[in-house]
């Protein structure tokens, strides 16, 4: 069974994580909007991703006889300054969700709870890959600065890590 204590931290890592679903939505939308529909699809898959680790955490809530309470969320920005605004903002946000989930670590080793250490393991291991996809994704937007060509093969390249994305 969960404490009171890791099992509030937990809601409220799922509000985080909905959050983020939520946020990379507005990211796709304005891709959309300025003509990106690569960046656009990229950022929609990287929302379902989203939900599917506040899911991850909802499950195990529940495996572990613990009550779900699903929080509020904030209403994410909807306006960038460019496709590189996006991607920083990402990135900046992924940071934000490693210390996040590297708080709710500390605080299963504190309560000594062994079943949230190894589930949250699964989820430090995915913040070092979703930070590096971001940071190198922010190096490819600053190499392709306001050249129309390389932003036009880069949303290509995005798009096509989306999967059941056609990009022309």
């Amino acid at each position: 069974m969960l404490s009171k204590k890791m099992q509030k931290a937990l809601n409220e890592q799922i509000c985080k994580e909905f959050y983020s679903e939520y946020f990379y939505m507005s990211m796709s939308s304005w891709c959309e909007s300025n003509d990106l529909p690569g960046m656009a699809a990229f950022m929609k898959l990287k929302s379902e991703e989203e939900r599917a680790h506040a899911m991850k955490i909802y499950d195990y809530i529940h495996d572990r006889d613990g009550k779900v309470t699903l929080l509020a969320l904030e209403q994410p920005p909807a306006d960038f300054k460019s496709f590189l605004d996006v991607f920083e903002n990402q990135l900046k946000h992924e940071k934000y969700v490693t210390e996040s989930i590297h708080n709710l670590y500390d605080l299963a080793l504190k309560e000594k709870d062994y079943p949230s250490q190894v589930m949250l393991q699964w989820f430090i291991e995915e913040q070092v890959e979703e930070e590096k996809e971001a940071s190198d994704i922010i190096q490819q937007c600053k190499m392709v600065g306001n050249n129309p060509s390389a932003l036009f093969m880069l949303d290509q390249k995005l798009g096509n890590l989306a999967p059941g994305q056609d990009q022309e």
